[in-house]
């Protein structure tokens, strides 16, 4: 029988440092079942191309434990390098995860990567001018959802459940609105939003269904477009996003296509993210927008 092969790839700061404890007991299981494992601590973004690279000619299964951010630094690299990529999530979101089902205990854990099924999931590849290219694995979003990652970042002395929440109402309670135009395939549209969601995975913002009808595997992107409004009304729609119940409100929008270009005015830049990761501004109208494309099936994941 082939031995079965691991290798862990570990953000020491997921989870407010959570992710090293969620590695030990899923370790233990594995190795106790008869599996090499090989547990690795992120030098950094550089040096994670190579130890993806190593461990996928080893014939290892590469699991990334962290976040959402971790994980799409992983994804784009075990893809390119034609691996297989398993999730350990330990992180403050852990949306990919939830579009994915994937369980929580650790017995449970430990069970879905020796079963080892694998099937296949969409990326997004996203291009700023300017930026070097980024894969994404759930979703791409410019706006007030973009300043309320941001705010995250700086709210640890929240406890967990309320960090989201609490970061999504300061954004929006200091919101100013945009004027994007987006073209989704051979449409465009211009709009005073709020903000815009490209999305491949449904959940962002640690379960909030910003895109209920999306799916990792249907080679299309969802856009979300929710449009300006007044700050009350934001506000009180905000609890409508984590059943999708938003997408039925007047404001809100959703497109579908396979590639969308973004660019936007507005008083101030406008900050785009990427599963909880900042990855720069929205270009202003004039100039070249942003680009999101689908890789359907580009990667190879235990779920």
């Amino acid at each position: 029988m082939t031995t079965r092969s691991f290798t862990f790839l570990v953000n020491p700061a997921s989870g407010g440092g959570a992710a090293p404890e969620a590695v030990v007991p899923v370790a233990r299981l594995l190795r106790e079942a008869g599996a090499t494992v090989d547990v690795t601590y992120s030098p950094g973004p550089r040096a994670m191309v190579s130890l993806v690279g190593s461990a996928v000619e080893r014939g290892d299964v590469v699991v990334s434990v962290g976040g959402d951010g971790m994980l799409s630094s992983l994804a784009g690299a075990v893809s390119a390098a034609g691996g297989t990529l398993a999730v350990l999530p330990a992180g403050r979101g852990n949306d990919f995860a939830r579009m994915l089902g994937l369980p929580a205990s650790p017995a449970d854990q430990a069970a879905l990567l020796l079963g080892r099924e694998v099937c296949r999931v969409d990326l997004l590849c996203c291009s700023l001018p300017g930026a070097a290219t980024r894969e994404v694995a759930g979703s791409v979003y410019a706006g007030v959802d973009a300043r309320a990652a941001q705010v995250v970042d700086g709210v640890g002395w929240l406890p967990r459940r309320l960090q989201y929440p609490y970061a999504a109402v300061r954004s929006l309670l200091g919101y100013s609105p945009a004027r994007y135009r987006l073209r989704v395939d051979d449409v465009e549209h211009e709009v005073d939003a709020a903000t815009v969601v490209v999305a491949n995975s449904a959940y962002y913002g640690k379960g909030m269904k910003i895109a209920p009808a999306a799916s990792v595997s249907d080679g299309l992107l969802d856009v979300v477009v929710i449009e300006a409004a007044s700050k009350a009304a934001l506000v009180r729609s905000l609890p409508k996003v984590y059943d999708g119940g938003h997408v039925d409100l007047p404001e809100v929008t959703v497109l579908t296509g396979r590639r969308v270009e973004l660019r936007a005015d507005a008083a101030r830049p406008v900050p785009v993210g990427g599963d909880g990761e900042h990855l720069g501004v929205l270009p202003p109208l004039a100039e070249e927008p942003l680009v999101v494309e689908v890789r359907p099936g580009a990667l190879p994941i235990i779920c």
